[in-house]
């Protein structure tokens, strides 16, 4: 996409010839947003859940070469990672329709995630109460892209529950970002956090005529 809102100018939806392809019509606005967070936070089973279409994943098996650069500290489960992106489609309500791309969280993808911000809306950025820290050098990567973003803290069956408000305040979000509970698995969970961050974006962000 090269506007990261735009109404595109092509008509209608899948046909006959289109083979079944998706193809947005007159009325929707597009919206490209990504999905980041730490590794092993649930960005991928977000989109999962999310995707009105089937998801396109890039995971791969974990290694133990790999467990010397990923710290499985909190995730000892985890035996898959995403190796470039997660990618899934969403329609809200007044034909707005979202583009969500998950980032791989780990530092050494940093500029593979600069590319994949490119053209972005904003960002819902994952965080686990497990490991809060790590989700630091997410949000200043945002920040320094200049993307608006929200923060959903996913929640796992073993995650400390914390206050909503300390939870803001260890993070040191700014007054206006969103901070929400959700539980990745659940998609009305899911969905209400994306909620929230389109709300915080399109209130700062004039639509585009088309």
């Amino acid at each position: 996409m090269d506007s990261a809102l735009s109404s595109p100018s092509n008509s209608a939806a899948a046909s006959p010839s289109t083979g079944g392809i998706y193809l947005a019509n007159d009325d929707q606005t597009l919206v490209k947003l990504l999905v980041a967070g730490p590794f092993g936070v649930g960005k991928t089973t977000l989109i999962r859940t999310l995707s009105e279409t089937p998801p396109l994943h890039t995971e791969e098996v974990m290694t133990q070469s790999g467990a010397v650069v990923d710290d499985l500290a909190g995730v000892r489960n985890k035996t898959t990672t995403t190796v470039a992106i997660d990618f899934g489609r969403l329609t809200l309500p007044g034909d707005l329709v979202l583009y969500l791309f998950g980032t791989p969280g780990q530092k050494r993808f940093r500029p593979l995630w600069q590319d994949i911000a490119r053209g972005a809306l904003g960002a819902l950025v994952l965080a686990d109460t497990r490991r809060l820290a790590d989700s630091f050098e997410v949000m200043d990567i945002v920040e320094e892209a200049g993307l608006r973003y929200a923060v959903a803290v996913n929640t796992f069956p073993d995650s400390p529950h914390h206050d909503a408000e300390k939870l803001r305040e260890a993070l040191d979000l700014h007054p206006e970002t969103p901070l929400v509970l959700c539980d990745a698995r659940d998609r009305n969970s899911s969905v209400d956090a994306l909620i929230a961050l389109v709300t915080h974006v399109l209130a700062h962000t004039p639509l585009e005529n088309p």
